[in-house]
């Protein structure tokens, strides 16, 4: 982006300060000229247009210092909230700032749409105890998907932000056990491939210093199983998307798993981030440069290591 010319309003801002100048002559030159009937009010008028441009000239130096702040001094400057996908395709909606994670739900599947969160090398120091207290999401209307919802039902309560991401806040930790956070998984891959990914990403904010992380359900039948009282969706598949920015060579990866029982090398499920997005129908982080972000959502990167 391209600096802003300051010409016109330096000068403007020179002309306020010798407009002060001159009435503040004036209204010392009147003070002394107590003998003219006309001074008093002509002091009266001058003192008002002098507090006008002293106003003037305050308003127009407080702007111009809040553009200095507005405006950033790098191009490349990224703003915060890089893991926050735009949806593209419309769908039910309504988007909770949790936190240590931001969540859009959707009601009619009764899971979320995509849950997205920033995990950095000091949160993955706390030593915040796992809750494991599955509890209705107090900001979603009613009725709301309860921990009974899941029992007997063959699926995990498989967490979409992971509790162990969340060990840096008590706050944090419980509200990743509300069940706008859940959705039913398969147990095997909850607890294998899933599981192994998120201990990875965690792996990477350690040795960066910060992962940007989205990830969700992906329902490819119109009318998905669906399990307890409140009707829970089961997804087909489920999708995650994975930001290193701080290294050399920034690389974003995309990740798609059934909803099955898997265990098999990370490997094999890493997927260019722009496949994710042609199946979910989102654009994952937006807010990178353009020329930076298509190249490195076009490219299958090799998984780093997290050593």
């Amino acid at each position: 982006m391209a600096k802003k010319k300051r010409g016109s309003s330096t000068g403007s801002l020179k002309g306020f300060i010798l407009l002060l100048l001159i009435l503040g002559g004036g209204v010392y030159f009147y003070q002394n000229q107590q003998n003219l009937p006309e001074a008093k009010g002509l002091e009266k008028g001058i003192s008002e247009t002098l507090e006008e441009a002293r106003e003037k000239v305050s308003q127009r130096v407080t702007k111009n210092a809040t553009e200095e702040t507005a405006s950033p001094s790098t191009t490349n400057r990224i703003s915060s909230k890089l893991e926050i996908p735009v949806v593209l395709k419309k769908r039910e909606e309504i988007q909770l700032q949790r936190t240590g994670h931001t969540v859009s739900y959707n009601n009619f599947y009764k899971t979320p749409n995509w849950v997205a969160w920033e995990l950095t090398r000091q949160e993955t120091k706390g030593d915040e105890e796992r809750k494991n207290r599955f509890v209705p999401d107090p900001d979603l209307p009613e009725p709301r998907v309860e921990h009974a919802d899941y029992t007997h039902s063959g699926y995990d309560r498989g967490h979409m932000a992971p509790a162990a991401d969340m060990k840096w806040s008590k706050k944090a930790m419980e509200e990743s056990f509300y069940m706008s956070n859940i959705c039913p998984q398969n147990q095997k891959l909850n607890r294998d491939d899933w599981g192994d990914l998120e201990e990875l990403c965690r792996s990477w904010a350690r040795k960066y210093g910060t992962v940007y992380i989205a990830c969700g359900p992906i329902y490819d039948q119109k009318q998905p199983k669906r399990i307890g009282e409140h009707r829970v969706a089961v997804p087909d598949r489920f999708f995650k998307v994975v930001l290193i920015y701080n290294r050399k060579n920034p690389i974003a990866m995309g990740f798609l798993f059934d909803n099955k029982a898997h265990h098999q090398a990370l490997q094999k499920y890493l997927v260019p981030v722009d496949s994710v997005e042609k199946v979910t129908g989102m654009d994952f982080f937006s807010k990178l440069p353009d020329d930076v972000e298509n190249r490195i959502e076009a490219e299958l990167p090799a998984l780093p290591s997290g050593r």
